[in-house]
């Protein structure tokens, strides 16, 4: 098959790679269809190459039909439609049953003491050939498959491997009071869907970009879209000088306006992998900039809900003005399954309420991946969302 895969910084290829099979008697084979490229792939382009190996096949968003299962699979057969949540969960130990798929105790990766297993990310999380090809094996593959319907075009549930519950999510720890007012800052694929959950559910949503194409597609959705210029006092004004009841981060550690650590970044990306791992995983090597405005702009009382992505332990947070103002913060990788009941009625729904196939900007053959991977980074040509065809 072919698969894109990680060859070094800034560096992913299409190569041919050996055919999945079946290793487990609970694995299923399923012919990915279409799969995307996640913002969360951008840290593996461009920061975590200590814990990535030559060859490693990536993607976490990915969906197809099954092929072939292990003996003890009875609910799937070949020929079912399915996506593929990125955890990689067992469905029945004390973390699943919580609704914390993404710390499963059967899949967690204790050597580095991660939560759960994930699909085509790093040794962090357990280095699982991603979805980024022509196969993908799946392991456990009764609880970490989601069966849907053959009607539907692929953009309707693709978006249920990753970004859409991840936004759900970040809605729900958001903790919104009726008819509150969120302020989602990035408006990236999950910020848009966040963006448009709150808006779905009645919401005032501003979002906060400083990118022209990302605004004008947020606001399609009824969203108050603004550019990042002054926008703590704007948000200010327009809450009567508290701010938001809530604030979503759906920037993460690569947020502009940190110049400092973005030379850490580069500098620790230019250590030989045994010493740059421990560094990553102690020291603070987060861009911060999105995190402490979402602090910032949190009224007194309020929630900071965050989805983007950090790494560092050693990271500086303002401890003083979150006890001082009573924030509640809710973080944490996404619980693909936990939210899967609340999406689909709304992934089928005729009127497709949260614009599941209004995302996608860029459409191109797998065979393109490594030049949209460098568009979707620079944020050119108006790219918002990619979807690959193997």
């Amino acid at each position: 098959m072919r698969a894109l895969t990680w060859q070094g910084k800034r560096k992913v290829e299409v190569r041919d790679a050996p055919d999945p099979r079946i290793e487990q008697p609970t694995d299923a084979i399923v012919r990915i269809t279409s799969t995307a490229i996640c913002g969360s792939d951008l840290h593996l382009y461009e920061l975590f190459g200590p814990f990535l190996d030559p060859g490693d096949i990536l993607g976490h968003e990915a969906m197809g039909v099954v092929e072939e299962v292990g003996s003890d699979v009875t609910t799937l057969a070949p020929g079912d439609r399915v996506v593929v949540p990125f955890n990689i969960a067992c469905g029945h130990c004390f973390m699943c049953r919580s609704g914390l798929q993404s710390q499963c105790e059967t899949t967690q990766v204790t050597e580095y003491g991660s939560g759960a297993a994930l699909f085509g990310y790093t040794k962090l999380y357990g280095q699982v050939p991603g979805g980024q090809a022509g196969m993908l094996r799946v392991p456990l593959a009764e609880y970490n498959t989601v069966l849907v319907g053959k009607e539907l075009p692929d953009d309707r549930y693709l978006f249920l491997s990753d970004i859409l519950p991840t936004a759900w999510q970040g809605v729900e720890y958001a903790n919104l009071p009726e008819n509150g007012t969120l302020v989602v800052l990035g408006l990236g694929p999950v910020g848009q869907f966040a963006s448009r959950i709150g808006v779905h559910r009645g919401h005032r949503v501003i979002g906060i970009d400083p990118v022209p194409e990302r605004r004008e597609m947020a606001a399609r959705f009824g969203v108050e879209a603004w550019d990042d210029d002054d926008a703590l006092q704007r948000v200010r004004d327009a809450t009567e000088g508290r701010g938001a009841d809530a604030v979503i981060d759906a920037v993460g550690m690569e947020a502009h306006g940190s110049p400092g650590v973005h030379l850490a970044h580069q500098a620790i990306g230019a250590l030989p992998d045994a010493l740059a791992r421990p560094l990553m995983k102690r020291a603070g090597v987060d861009r911060l900039a999105a995190l402490h405005s979402a602090i910032d702009m949190a009224r007194r009382g309020g929630t900071v809900s965050i989805s983007g992505v950090y790494a560092g332990d050693a990271d500086l947070l303002p401890m003083k003005t979150m006890f001082d103002r009573q924030l509640t913060l809710r973080m944490g990788q996404c619980n693909v399954k936990r939210w899967i009941d609340d999406l689909l009625p709304l992934v089928e729904d005729p009127s497709d309420p949260l614009g599941t196939e209004q995302l996608v900007t860029h459409r191109a053959p797998l065979e393109e991946a490594p030049r949209l991977y460098e568009t979707f980074q620079r944020k050119a040509d108006g790219c918002i969302k990619v979807v690959l065809q193997p």
